[in-house]
């Protein structure tokens, strides 16, 4: 049910943003859904856009000052109509997109419940105003209703999440390009010689639809007499060898006085099939070019360049005119982005312009230089479904205002590295974890300057060692590893100075660091990583192919160097956190629990999946005289403090039962010893004291969720007990026993909230679900059962809270 709501879901969001985009007149839409966590949006769909025109904006916290995630969590409309006011107004989005384009966000929202945001792009160029701005909020807030609709009517029906995961890739719906290429479709009935053909392959053949009679004379009338033999050849061998066969014919052209023809490509293959008389069909389809033929013939005719770009920046088609000119072959630059196949148009200007000429859909100009002297002028001619290039070469002097790609950018070029500086920062901050910070860089830092590998060292005992590498060559800067960090190297020197350091060839480092290892790369750039003026590491990247480092590609690096490390330092700070609270936690729990005659106990514990992973859920099982103790409790909050107050506090339960105080006075005590400890933290306990020779026991809680009781021969139900307030509240609060009957067989479930907690659901509703499944569960140990109950909870990716569950059965047959 899960997988066919999935695909169910992506069908929604593309028949949403397609209908967003078309209702408009805008040019690009995207959807964004809340993460599992409810902390962040992530893309989800996009149309007329690629997600990787939109950088950094993957995953955006609901929390940014960024349109969507303002949308998402006031429930409002965000329209702005042009860059002046997406500038006065989010300041952030507009220097991380510095172009000329309109958008408007709304929330994506059903039944109160808000599930993401529904944002269009729009072109902001004289003669574009097709919708109103009142008609665009309102159609758009149309859409997304509809959508918040749907999505609340596919949970309910097959139970598929409306959130998403960070790792999600979005669907992605291409915008409409024109159509180069005809295909039609075709079975031929070989002992009667009748076809069976769709109106495409009409149209190839120049046949009415309607009129056609399915005869094979009638197609062969269609042909050049010339390639008669050639169509029955096709029959031939296709039905005698059994496998596809491909034939060139000319088809004439209809019309009067008409004597030309064109051109298709019939491929035909005998039906695959255990029916013998279904093996006498042939399938097949009929291939109309001529469009795209003409268009290709024309084009290579020309002198001047022309190129095409996909979406992305990936060239899509050069003529020869523009291979010629840019130096390179087709082999080289198809499928690659024209700045990254070019090399000397490996400038992040290049990018910046081609991204602004998308997003902006306004056509822009530039001058590059190929080395060693001759100047091209280059233009971009930007659709919904690509860009159209022209490169022809230029004779003028190139004044200073027209090298590279600020010739008319109307927006200095510096905002275009103003973004890779925002993308990666942005990408850092949502890195918790060092092997994050890392991936992260290894994600964004490599792909903006070209690098091929990725090394990061860190300091350790005034020693260098690494932390991270990504790369095909495995031994990169092995030589590094174990080095004081005095040492005369480039990899402790940048360090110790807190210059960069950008080596361009191998024989620069070979003359600046003699007998140093070279290896297969060609080019370095060793970042210092310094934070509060306290030395963390070097960052390293790495160039297969040599490199020339620009003012820009330096400047960006030193300020990027800064970024890398605050993330790295906390990111290493929250890791040795981590490790000592996970630590602390599995100390602090009970490894095994004590065996009490005539009753069985089984606990779980399951850590929450998000910040620290460590939370205050504690069990404990006290053997007393004449039975048991059963504890469960909950300190709040996910950090060390929270484990050392719940291990203080599962101490004071012990010790006050030790001394024979009766439940309520345990209670009472542990309460007061939690306000002496004064952590600034509450917490709530359940304190249960059987004795399976009398058949009863005695319960107390503060402030904790009821627990469940299993009776051999009747319902399941939470126990009705009296309440006491939460343990660090007021000294003076006390807590009232209350009797419970256990007859033998019957089952005591103690658990703690993250168990029966849902957003955006009451809790009793958890509650209630957890009794259902503990009545109604098959399970042949008590083991299983515990595991069963926990079963929905381990497959979850996020869990919000830690769990901890207490089972005790009182058996029947161990009873003394």
């Amino acid at each position: 049910m899960i997988a066919g709501g999935t695909a169910e879901r992506e069908q929604l969001l593309a028949a949403a943003v397609v209908e967003a985009v078309d209702a408009t007149g805008a040019y690009a839409g995207s959807v964004f859904l809340r993460s599992r966590d409810r902390r962040s949006l992530v893309l989800s769909a996009t149309y007329g856009t690629t997600p990787s025109l939109l950088g950094g904006w993957r995953l955006i916290p609901v929390s940014s000052p960024i349109p969507v995630a303002v949308a998402y969590s006031t429930g409002r409309t965000v329209h702005l109509a042009d860059a002046d006011e997406t500038m006065r107004r989010f300041p952030q989005l507009a220097v991380a997109l510095p172009y000329a384009f309109g958008s408007c966000s709304v929330p994506v929202a059903a039944r109160g419940e808000t599930f993401g945001s529904l944002a269009i792009v729009w072109a902001t160029s004289p003669g574009n105003a097709s919708v109103s701005k009142t008609q665009r909020r309102r159609r758009l807030r149309s859409v997304a209703g509809r959508l918040g609709d749907s999505l609340v009517a596919l949970r309910a029906r097959t139970g598929d999440p409306v959130e998403c995961g960070p790792g999600t890739a979005p669907v992605e719906i291409p915008a409409p390009a024109a159509r180069a290429v005809r295909v039609g479709l075709f079975d031929w009935d070989l002992p009667s010689g009748t076809f069976t053909v769709d109106d495409e392959f009409c149209a190839a053949f120049g046949l009415d639809p309607g009129a056609f009679d399915g005869r094979v004379e009638t197609l062969a009338a269609c042909l050049h007499p010339g390639d008669l033999a050639a169509f029955r050849a096709l029959a031939r061998e296709a039905a005698g060898e059994g496998r596809t066969t491909a034939r060139r014919l000319r088809v004439r052209e209809r019309g009067v006085g008409s004597e030309g023809h064109h051109t298709v490509e019939v491929w035909a293959r005998l039906l695959e099939t255990d029916d013998a008389r279904a093996r006498t069909h042939l399938v097949g389809s009929v291939v109309d070019a001529r469009a795209g033929h003409a268009a290709l013939v024309a084009v290579e005719r020309l002198r001047d360049g022309v190129f095409s770009l996909a979406p992305d920046g990936r060239v899509t088609y050069a003529n020869h005119s523009a291979l010629r000119l840019w130096g390179v072959s087709g082999e080289e630059v198809l499928g690659q982005a024209l700045w990254n196949a070019v090399p000397w148009l490996s400038d992040p200007d290049i990018e910046y312009r081609h991204r602004s000429a998308m997003i902006s859909q306004t056509p822009s100009s530039f001058l590059a230089r190929r080395p060693p002297d001759q100047w091209l002028a280059f233009s971009l001619h930007p659709q919904r479904d690509g860009v159209t290039g022209l490169v022809v070469p230029d004779t003028r002097p190139p004044s200073a205002s027209a090298v590279g790609a600020s010739a008319t950018a109307g927006v200095p070029a510096r905002m275009g590295v103003m973004y890779h500086v925002l993308q990666l920062g942005s990408a850092l901050t949502e890195a918790v974890t060092a092997r994050e910070v890392c991936q992260v860089l290894a994600d964004q830092l490599l792909p903006a300057f070209g690098g091929q590998q990725l090394a990061i060292y860190v300091v350790r005992g005034k020693t260098m060692h690494r932390l991270f590498h990504t790369g095909r060559h495995e031994d990169f800067l092995d030589w590094l590893e174990g080095v004081p960090l005095h040492a005369r190297l480039p990899g402790t020197e940048t360090l110790t100075s807190g210059a960069p350091l950008f080596i361009e060839s191998q024989q620069d480092l070979s003359r600046g660091y003699p007998g140093i290892p070279v290896g297969e790369v060609s080019s370095w750039a060793y970042l210092p990583l310094i934070a509060s003026s306290r030395p963390v590491g070097t960052c390293v990247l790495g160039f297969d192919e040599a490199h020339r480092f620009t003012e820009k590609d330096r400047g960006v690096l030193t300020a990027l160097a800064g970024l890398i490390a605050q993330a790295l330092e906390r990111a290493r700070l929250y890791d040795s956190e981590f490790a000592v609270a996970r630590g602390l936690q599995q100390t602090l729990l009970p490894h095994r629990l004590p065996v009490v005659p005539g009753i069985r106990t089984v606990a779980r514990y399951l850590p929450a999946t998000t910040g620290m992973d460590i939370g205050g859920d504690w069990y404990d099982v006290i053997p007393v005289e004449n039975g048991v103790a059963l504890v469960i409790g909950d300190v709040q909050g996910h950090s060390i403090a929270a484990a050392a107050t719940m291990a203080q506090l599962r101490s004071a339960v012990r010790a006050f039962t030790a001394v024979g105080d009766a439940p309520g006075d345990v209670m009472a005590g542990v309460n007061r010893t939690l306000i002496d400890l004064d952590p600034g933290l509450l917490a709530s306990c359940c304190y249960v004291r059987l004795d399976p020779r009398s058949l009863q026991a005695q319960a107390v809680t503060a402030g904790h969720l009821p627990p469940l009781l299993r009776r051999p021969d009747g319902p399941t139900g939470a126990l009705d007990l009296d309440v006491g307030p939460l343990l660090g509240v007021d000294p003076t609060s006390a807590y009232p026993p209350t009797g419970i009957a256990l007859p033998p067989g019957s089952l005591l479930a103690l658990y703690t909230d993250g168990l029966v907690e849902e957003p955006g659901a009451d809790i009793d509703v958890g509650i209630d679900r957890l009794r259902t499944s503990l009545a109604h569960a098959h399970a042949e140990s008590l083991d299983e059962l515990a595991d069963r109950l926990l079963h929905n909870a381990r497959r979850s990716s996020y869990r919000a809270d830690d769990i901890a569950l207490l089972l005790t059965e009182h058996s029947r047959h161990d009873a003394p």
